[in-house]
Parts: C-alpha cells; sequence; structure tokens
C-alpha cells in the first residue's frame, strides 16, 4: 500500500489540493470497484476532499489487505473477496441503501440496482468501464444524471487500456503459467483498445498473434497492423492460447470444445467473468476430469484425452491468480486521477443531466494530461 501511494503522483497532488478545498464535504461517495492498492489510494484520495466513502469490490478481484487498509482509513467496506455473485449483489445493495450522494461504478452494477429502487437526492456519478457503459447508455432516459464514462476518455484508451492492460495480462500469463511466448501461437478475441494491447504485447514477447473480431473494421486494423485474422474457427483450431477481451457475454462456450486443441490454454482480461462459459465448459458432457494444475490453473480433460487449461477460472487474469498486482501504477494514477476530477465536477455541479453516460469532458482530459506531464518534467 504504501509503495503504491507513494508511486501515485498525481492523486498525491490532487489530494493535496483537495485537502484545502473539500468539494466533497457533507457528501457519501459509494463505490463498486475492484479492491486493491491502486484503488486504495484513489478512494483515499476522495476522502481527503472530505467525502464519507462506502466501498464494495467486484467478483473475484477483491483483496483482503485492501479491505483492512481501507477500515483502518476510516473507509467504510462492505463485503471481502467473494466470487459469489448473490453475495456480491448483496453488498452492492448494501452500499446502495446508504443513499450516497456520488456513485463510482465498475461494470454498471450501482446504477443498474440503483434503477430498481431510485432516490432523489443522487447527483450523478463515474462509471469506470466500456462493459458497464453498454449496459447503462440505453437507459439514459432513466438514470437523467451526469454520468461520466472514464473508459470513453483517450487517455483511459491509450495509457491503461492499450499499454497497462496489454502488458499485465502478458505479465500474468508468464506469472501464471511460467510458460515461453516465443513461437507460441496466440489468439485475441477483440480488437478495441484493450485487445489492442494484448495482442501488440504478445507479438512484442515474440509470439505469433492471430486477432478475431466481429467487426469487419477492427479485423482490417489488426490486419494492417501485422496480425493474422483467419476466420474464428481456425483462429481457436490453431490457438495455444486464447485471451477474450471484448466486454461482451459467452465468447467462448462449450460449442467450441470440439475445435480446441489439447494443451490450450484459455484466459479473460475482459471485466466480467462471462466473456468465457467457464461452468457451462466443465459441466459438458465430453469432460472427463477436472483438476487444479497449479495455482490459478484448473486442467479440463475431455474424454479424447485432450487437456483444456483454465486460468483464474475465467476472472481477469490480471487481478487473479498468485500476486495479482492488476495493471501498473503509472496507467492507474491517470485513470484514477480522471476520476477524482470527473467526480469533483459532478459534485459542483459542472455537469448536468445533459452529460449523461457521456465521455469525460475534454476540459478534464486536458487537465490531467497537463499535470501528469509537468510531473514527469521534474
Amino acid at each position: 500500500m504504501e509503495w503504491v501511494g507513494d508511486s501515485c503522483g498525481l492523486l498525491g497532488a490532487i489530494g493535496t489540493e483537495l485537502d484545502a478545498r473539500q468539494p466533497f464535504a457533507g457528501k457519501r461517495i459509494g463505490t463498486g470497484i475492484h479492491l486493491e492498492p491502486k484503488t486504495v489510494a484513489l478512494l483515499v484520495t476522495l476522502q481527503r476532499g472530505g467525502a464519507e466513502v462506502i466501498a464494495t469490490g467486484n467478483l473475484g478481484t477483491t483483496q483482503a489487505e485492501a479491505v483492512s487498509h481501507l477500515q483502518a482509513n476510516g473507509v467504510a467496506v462492505v463485503g471481502g473477496p467473494t466470487t459469489d455473485p448473490d453475495e456480491h449483489d448483496a453488498s452492492l445493495r448494501e452500499v446502495l441503501a446508504a443513499e450516497p450522494d456520488l456513485l463510482l461504478d465498475n461494470g454498471g452494477d450501482l446504477f443498474v440496482r440503483y434503477l430498481e429502487a431510485p432516490y432523489e437526492h443522487l447527483l450523478g456519478g463515474t462509471e469506470e468501464t466500456t462493459s458497464g457503459r453498454m449496459r447503462l447508455e440505453s437507459r439514459r432516459r432513466e438514470i437523467r444524471r451526469p454520468l461520466l464514462v472514464i473508459n470513453d476518455s483517450p487517455i483511459k484508451q491509450f495509457a491503461e487500456n492499450k499499454h497497462a492492460v496489454g502488458q499485465s495480462v502478458l505479465e500474468s500469463f508468464l506469472r501464471i503459467t511460467n510458460r515461453s511466448t516465443n513461437g507460441l501461437r496466440v489468439t485475441v478475441f477483440g480488437y478495441g483498445a484493450c485487445g489492442k494491447g494484448v495482442a501488440q504485447n504478445f507479438g512484442r514477447a515474440c509470439a505469433d498473434v492471430a486477432v478475431v473480431d466481429v467487426d469487419p473494421v477492427a479485423r482490417l486494423e489488426a490486419c494492417l497492423d501485422g496480425f493474422a485474422v483467419p476466420d474464428r474457427a481456425e483462429a481457436l483450431a490453431g490457438a495455444e492460447v486464447v485471451v477474450t477481451v471484448t466486454g461482451a457475454q459467452r465468447v467462448l462456450t462449450a460449442e467450441d470444445l470440439p475445435l480446441l486443441r489439447d494443451d490450450v490454454i484459455l484466459a479473460n482480461g475482459g471485466h466480467f467473468p462471462t466473456e468465457i462459459a467457464v461452468e457451462e465448459i466443465m459441466a459438458h458432457a465430453s469432460v472427463r476430469d477436472i483438476r487444479d494444475a497449479a495455482d490459478g490453473i484448473e486442467t479440463v480433460v475431455l474424454d479424447d484425452d485432450r487437456r483444456v487449461h483454465v486460468l483464474t477460472h475465467g476472472f481477469m487474469v490480471n487481478l487473479n491468480g498468485p500476486r495479482p498486482l492488476g495493471n501498473s501504477i503509472g496507467s492507474m494514477d491517470l485513470g484514477f486521477a480522471l476520476q477524482a476530477r470527473c467526480l469533483e465536477a459532478v459534485a459542483l455541479g459542472q455537469v448536468g443531466a445533459a452529460d449523461c453516460v457521456v465521455p469525460v469532458p475534454p476540459r478534464i482530459d486536458r487537465e490531467v494530461a497537463e499535470a501528469y506531464l509537468a510531473l514527469r518534467a521534474r
């Protein structure tokens, strides 16, 4: 926690400023976000601005040490590490029962439940992910409050999604499997910002990378970036590693088992643990055995002796397994600086109801970019 906090230069500077201005004084912020050291730095920064913070985590990514640190620093934390959807749902509803003035959401979990039992004094909030934006954009008329999507900031797209997610997924593959990437045939599902980063990082690590995307324009970009773009069946059949980073559900299912080669590794880098239909795959009639091969690796043995290895049970691979580190501190410092500034803009009424499920205001992008470059120039 100390290492991460000391390394978050932007959040540290923002915290010093918020100490003096107290933009969140008298306001409660409810959060549902991965609870790990970088989010600890964000939540403590919001607290320095006068906020009362009540937090819960996301499925499969909450770290007990982060919970303990937050509680020791006066942040109310609901629940703990869990992979149980019902337990997670109860924790989210408990956060909302406190009727926060602002919501910091991750995947749309809080806002979707807020709409089931709305209360009038909610000012608005932020959404961290593309997955959440996809859930919420059709419900703008119901929300009717400012809701700024951090992931639609160009800074978030290139700094965190492209560069940091790509690095952290590759790092997690190496850390969990201890296998070489040289000459490895890797298929990446999804060529948005995260998929680009994953493909580029595995490619730079001497893997042979193919890309699958439903959008022909994305496939064209992948092709021009130097990646193979075979059809879906061919891409799966040739893959030694498959990584999903689409933001969609059921990208890989039990129907794909006949296509998979022996010893293939499946990993998910997307927000929700539903891109790989792990439970469906493990319950399929062709599965003869399931065993824990190593920390973070489950091996599914099929009746024809083919082995399919699933990393971290389909949860975000870069925030699970042994010593999960997530994205780099620098990238999250940038992304969380956007979070802090956007929540401040909502709290102070600088954005209105028309700014509902929209990107970060350009002025905030510019402010954060200038602050980061100024820190680097020291």
